[in-house]
């Protein structure tokens, strides 16, 4: 059971997802860290230490559309309230597969363990790393049921010129395995880089954290 978030995570990165049944599936949580809702097309996964009658309940007793419950906001305030945690922002949740030969730009790797993107990075992620590219950075690290996740950070005067692509396609040649992203709905611009590297829409994510 420990592993069901991670099964079905790494089903999805194979284009296989859950039945768009429009019901609820609930799993243990994968670690301490992490809790939250992960939302498919017509059917939603969440996973919590808490009772799966719990959840069942709540959403019954919300009687929203089932399509959409395990999102509405009454049910994410009534989690929060359950577990003690917090909530940032709802993000879409996208994937890419490995790609051979060499990044198409160059990048070196970052050393410093104090550099600030890793030491933000290790607040969500474990195993982070980084890379410096002319005018951005890399990151990657183990996040949700360890999945490896990965963000990029342009400077501003960089932006509008295509960075962002290459650093996230780039990011698909130094990996063996699906590489995802977590990114807000209303950041347009990162959305589009990562759909123009290849990345694939999954679905919708909130991730619960402790207080």
């Amino acid at each position: 059971m420990a592993e069901a978030l991670r099964d079905i995570l790494e089903a999805a990165a194979r284009g296989v997802f859950p039945p768009a049944d429009g019901r609820t599936t609930v799993v243990p949580q994968p670690s301490d860290r992490n809790a939250g809702v992960l939302s498919f097309t017509a059917h939603s996964v969440v996973f919590t230490d808490e009772d799966p009658g719990w959840v069942y309940d709540t959403l019954r007793d919300l009687d929203c559309d089932a399509l959409a419950a395990t999102m509405n906001p009454r049910f994410l305030a009534a989690f929060m309230e359950r577990t003690g945690r917090t909530a940032e922002t709802v993000d879409a949740v996208l994937v890419g597969s490995p790609l051979p030969g060499d990044p198409p730009l160059a990048l070196t790797e970052i050393e410093d363990a104090g550099h600030p993107r890793i030491v933000y990075a290790r607040r969500r992620r474990d195993d982070v790393r980084a890379w410096a590219a002319e005018g951005g950075v890399l990151v990657m690290g183990r996040g949700v049921a360890g999945r490896l996740e990965v963000s990029v950070e342009v400077a501003e005067d960089e932006r509008h010129r295509g960075l962002g692509r290459l650093l996230v396609t780039a990011a698909r040649h130094l990996v063996t395995e699906p590489l995802w992203a977590q990114i807000a709905p209303g950041n347009a611009r990162s959305v589009r880089a990562f759909q123009a590297a290849g990345y694939r829409p999954v679905g919708a994510e909130l991730l619960l954290h402790a207080s």
